[in-house]
């Protein structure tokens, strides 16, 4: 069996770290905390489960703090969570299993990180981040912001899950005020970080910096394929917000240069004709979204809702529009089969059943 070192950076997380080790502490060999300037009782909350805990000058860089935090490291494996992650009972049980059976000659564990939910708890995004990294192995974290660590070697994708479960906001203006920092001081950024520079200023609504941002990073074709055309997608929210509907639809369309159709662009396209009342033209790139395979491990971010749930209760709603209510209510069913509880489903059963009624 391995052995795991949790590595932890922490700063004012009184109120939910120890939710997060109780959910790990008998999962791992030893736990290592590295605190960053807390005020509160963040580190009486540590020792509760460790003695393994260091003061370190937070610097606005993610990267090195989480390079400290590597370098305590005595175990196999050095695996990362923030505060507000937690391990639930099924991943428990996985992540055991991973310890007993993991081929030690695995440089990097990938795994899924659930970072959205709907209001039954269902998982809404999702994507896989390098969770166990080889210890000694030489990867380093990178990135004051958004950082994380290049995989090298032997990769293994994981079943065990991490669930992100914040309790309230972080700071909304630190990531962009280090971004600009950096640029203030003349440091060129990354391809990797231009993405998500552009990110930041389209989440602080600053449309036109963010499609300048965006598209000199797809300009400069140095970038991974899958923040490519999650670029896209966010230059066609920019145009968008801009009232520029024709150049959003352009921007969707772009990310077809780059791979296969992904499920949650061909929902955005379907989406944008279902606001112009297109309601045939939706449909067909609704239902082509229901044919695209969904393949987490390729690193995107995945919207699971795209490849099932909000295809079918779209398409219900236009073939419904369109006046087909037998097509409409079919759909319906096939959206409830991936949430019987959706309260669109429930509202549209009534909706049919009333139609029925009134003909009878």
């Amino acid at each position: 069996m391995v052995s795991v070192s949790l590595c932890m950076i922490v700063k004012n997380e009184e109120d939910v770290l120890e939710r997060c080790l109780e959910s790990v502490s008998g999962l791992v060999d030893e736990i290592i905390v590295v605190d960053t300037g807390s005020t509160d009782n963040t580190k009486e909350a540590a020792a509760r489960f460790t003695d393994r805990i260091f003061d370190f000058p937070w610097q606005d860089d993610f990267a090195a703090a989480r390079n400290e935090a590597f370098s305590h490291a005595t175990m196999d494996y050095c695996m990362w969570l923030d505060a507000d992650d937690v391990l639930l009972e099924a991943d428990q049980a996985a992540f055991l299993a991973l310890k007993e059976t993991l081929d030690p000659s695995v440089s990097v564990v990938m795994a899924p990180y659930h970072t959205g939910f709907d209001e039954n708890g269902q998982v809404t995004f999702s994507y896989y981040r390098e969770r166990l990294i080889k210890n000694r192995s030489g990867m380093r974290w990178a990135g004051a912001v958004h950082e994380a660590i290049s995989p090298v070697g032997k990769i293994f994708y994981a079943d065990f899950a991490v669930t992100h479960r914040k309790t309230r906001p972080s700071d909304p203006d630190r990531n962009l005020r280090i971004y600009q920092a950096q640029i203030a001081a003349g440091k060129e950024l990354e391809p990797r970080h231009q993405f998500y520079y552009g990110r930041e200023l389209y989440y602080h609504q600053q449309w036109k910096e963010a499609l300048e941002v965006f598209e000199q990073f797809l300009s400069e074709g140095k970038g991974w394929v899958e923040n490519k055309i999650d670029a896209c997608c966010h230059c066609s929210y920019c145009w968008e917000k801009l009232g520029q509907p024709e150049a959003a639809l352009a921007a969707l369309f772009r990310t077809f240069a780059y791979d296969r159709p992904r499920a949650e662009v061909c929902c955005e396209v379907g989406r944008w004709f279902f606001q112009q009342e297109r309601y045939s033209q939706a449909a067909y790139w609704y239902a082509l979204a229901l044919t695209c395979s969904r393949d987490d491990r390729r690193g995107g971010f995945v919207s699971p809702d795209c490849y099932g749930y909000l295809p079918c209760i779209q398409l219900c709603v236009c073939y419904s529009r369109l006046g087909d209510q037998k097509r409409a209510e079919e759909f319906n069913e096939l959206a409830a089969s991936c949430k019987p509880d959706s309260p669109a489903v429930i509202q549209n059963r009534s909706y049919f059943q009333t139609q029925k009624e009134q003909t009878c």
